[in-house]
């Protein structure tokens, strides 16, 4: 049973009305959702801002939700709060979750300008409301999320002044591509229909098992190498008969593989306060592997970071914020 010690902070939910999600090819809405945590004896002036990005198939409200046998985020800032480990912050919490169940927080002719929503609209609503950021904004995330995290301070380092990536998508060809082969065997009972495939389950009464590899793999599609003339903007980078690699479209992947753009924009994380990456060593999707490799190729060009990898695998590892959050925090309060 769970017992509280801390003082409670308040968790209160705006509304951000997006132009920029509007007539999304999805027909997901551009109404969004955003809960915002201020620690207990604050009313958000002068603090700094984090924002939390989820992994695929989930939302920023779900952090925010009660949880059995463990801490929910609220929770977990509290606790971190209270035993001064951590200066009081500010966090929010935004629904981004998409009809191909979740998001990578780039612009995509699919699924919309999500990386332009979340810097033009989403920080504006919530400093606006809340007085907060002053003190920097971070932005943190663990699988999709951290690959968002991680996207975004390479992209965006004039904006985020921290940046936190746990076990984020990284090294798309050996994350991705070894799930091409069952994606393709999900695929072919529906004649190698994305669309017929997609729709049969909007239209189960419960959605079967084993699915995920799939619909990861189209998701990700969707993110990286639209095709607006396809179903939902889907496209697969390889070909159906023989899954052989379709050279044009997953040079579209792998232009978004951090890995990748680290070797051109590695320099703009030089304007970070702080940069924290770390990655189970046991992770089922290899993305220790994609750490590795971006890690040592930032070691190269000399950015600070602090780089872990600890002993368990790529679900149920939300304990690790316990040490980026501090760490985020305290780079930019002392």
């Amino acid at each position: 049973m769970r017992k509280f010690f801390w003082p409670r902070g308040s968790v209160s939910r705006i509304v951000v009305e997006s132009e920029i999600l509007k007539g999304n090819i999805l027909g997901d809405p551009s109404t969004r959702a955003v809960d915002v945590y201020v620690p207990a004896g604050h009313d958000g002036h002068g603090l700094p801002l984090l924002v939390d990005l989820v992994g695929i198939t989930s939302s920023g409200l779900t952090h925010t939700n009660w949880a059995a046998f463990q801490e929910n985020m609220p929770e977990r800032l509290d606790r971190l709060i209270g035993e001064q480990r951590m200066p009081p912050a500010v966090v929010a919490f935004p629904d981004c979750f998409t009809r191909i169940d979740g998001n990578q927080y780039v612009n995509s002719a699919a699924t919309g300008d999500w990386e332009n929503f979340l810097i033009d609209e989403m920080l504006p609503s919530i400093e606006r409301k809340f007085g907060c950021g002053g003190q920097g904004r971070r932005v943190f995330g663990k699988s999709s999320g951290g690959y968002g995290a991680i996207t975004h301070a390479l992209r965006h380092a004039d904006v985020w002044s921290a940046a936190a990536c746990h076990s984020g998508d990284m090294g798309f060809e050996l994350c991705y591509l070894p799930d091409m082969p069952a994606t393709l065997r999900a695929l072919a009972g529906s004649g190698n229909s994305i669309e017929k495939w997609c729709r049969g389950l909007e239209e189960a009464k419960k959605r079967p098992d084993g699915i995920f590899t799939a619909l990861n793999v189209l998701a990700m599609a969707a993110s990286y190498d639209p095709d607006p003339a396809e179903f939902l903007g889907m496209r697969l980078p390889v070909t159906f008969e023989t899954c052989e690699v379709i050279e044009e479209s997953w040079a579209n992947w792998m232009r978004h593989d951090p890995v990748i753009v680290v070797e051109t924009l590695g320099d703009n994380l030089r304007n970070l306060k702080a940069l924290y990456i770390d990655c189970g060593e046991k992770d089922q999707f290899n993305l220790l592997y994609g750490a590795r490799r971006f890690v040592r190729r930032i070691d190269r060009i000399g950015i600070a970071h602090r780089y872990e990898e600890f002993p368990d695998n790529h679900s149920g590892v939300d304990y690790r914020m316990d040490e980026s959050l501090p760490f985020l925090v305290h780079a930019l309060s002392t």
